[in-house]
């Protein structure tokens, strides 16, 4: 073997992609490029750069955040659902709007328009104040909405989020009004928040929890089934006699019909990811709650919640 023969392979096996490789797997040659659909700074976004930067690890190639934000998702999402389904451009959806767009309104996706390569991150919904604040806790809050209906103003990332779907919830439970103001991410929720320009942040726990941990703000309240570990001495509201559950599931997805290698290929690169302790020791401090499920759990957990809430639509349509 001359010298240059071993130099060749000494290269190929330094290569991440290469060094991964099988017989017969996709091996991306360029740049991939990851959408998120909501404004930098917030939960998404924080996720998915950290996810890129792994990704770029063991597919060789670079992987680069395109934030597309705004109508709640939608821009973004339709943007990934009519890309060329090659593997060069995949994205993030989020739940609940990636269903619920197209049950409230005619949207330019659909869920079938999506290649579901793994969902990552499932994170409880949760209801935050400025830590002086003269609300002091869940009760409180009911209290100063009964007094003021429809004049407390809620943040939220726009008509159909499990933020605003949460809210619509609890008013329907508790005989309460507020009033509801959009924004194109978490990231302007929380700045609005911290502006004193709105006096209740919805947002999920990881959106929130660094602030309360620098005693900035304070959670009323998480919508997880359970209680989240991070912050287990936060109550859920089912801890307080209102049985709604609300969060955001994080996955990533391609366009529909990317070929069956491409997506085996892109679908082990975010398993290794999740199991990289590395990652898992950035999602610690990042306070992101991990749930991975491959496609064909992500997908029939998705099919379920566009039933589920198709089948609130039909009950209780939510409006602005």
């Amino acid at each position: 073997m001359t010298t240059s023969r071993r130099g060749l392979i000494a290269a190929a096996l330094a290569t991440p992609a290469l060094a991964h490789a099988q017989p017969g797997e996709w091996r991306p040659d360029r740049q991939i490029t990851m959408i998120v659909a909501f404004a930098a700074g917030g939960g998404t976004d924080t996720a998915a750069r950290t996810i890129a930067r792994f990704m770029e690890r063991d597919l060789g190639q670079p992987v680069v955040v395109l934030n597309r934000p705004g109508a709640g998702g939608e821009i973004g999402f339709s943007e990934l659902a009519r890309a060329r389904p090659d593997g060069y451009t995949i994205g993030f959806i989020n739940t609940p709007t990636i269903v619920t767009i197209p049950i409230e309104r005619p949207a330019r996706f659909k869920l079938d328009d999506f290649a579901l390569i793994a969902n990552i991150v499932d994170d409880p919904g949760g209801l935050w104040v400025l830590k002086d604040s003269p609300i002091r806790d869940f009760a409180g809050l009911l209290t100063a909405a009964r007094e003021r209906p429809a004049s407390i103003g809620y943040g939220t990332t726009g008509i159909g989020s499990d933020d605003h779907l949460a809210i619509l919830a609890i008013e329907r439970a508790t005989n309460t009004r507020f009033l509801h103001i959009p924004f194109a991410g978490s990231a302007q929720v929380k700045q609005n928040l911290l502006s004193r320009a709105i006096p209740l942040a919805v947002m999920n726990m990881a959106e929130g929890i660094a602030e309360w941990r620098q005693d900035v703000l304070r959670p009323l309240a998480q919508m997880g089934a359970t209680r989240w570990e991070v912050a287990a001495e936060v109550p859920t509201l089912r801890d307080l006699g209102i049985d709604v559950v609300e969060g955001s599931m994080r996955g990533m997805a391609a366009p529909a019909g990317v070929p069956p290698d491409v997506m085996a290929r892109l679908a082990q690169a975010l398993r290794r990811t999740v199991d990289d302790p590395e990652f898992q020791r950035l999602a610690v401090q990042q306070s992101l709650p991990l749930r991975f499920l491959g496609p064909e759990a992500y997908r029939a957990e998705l099919v379920a919640l566009r039933d589920r809430y198709q089948a609130l639509w039909n009950r209780h349509p939510w409006k602005d």
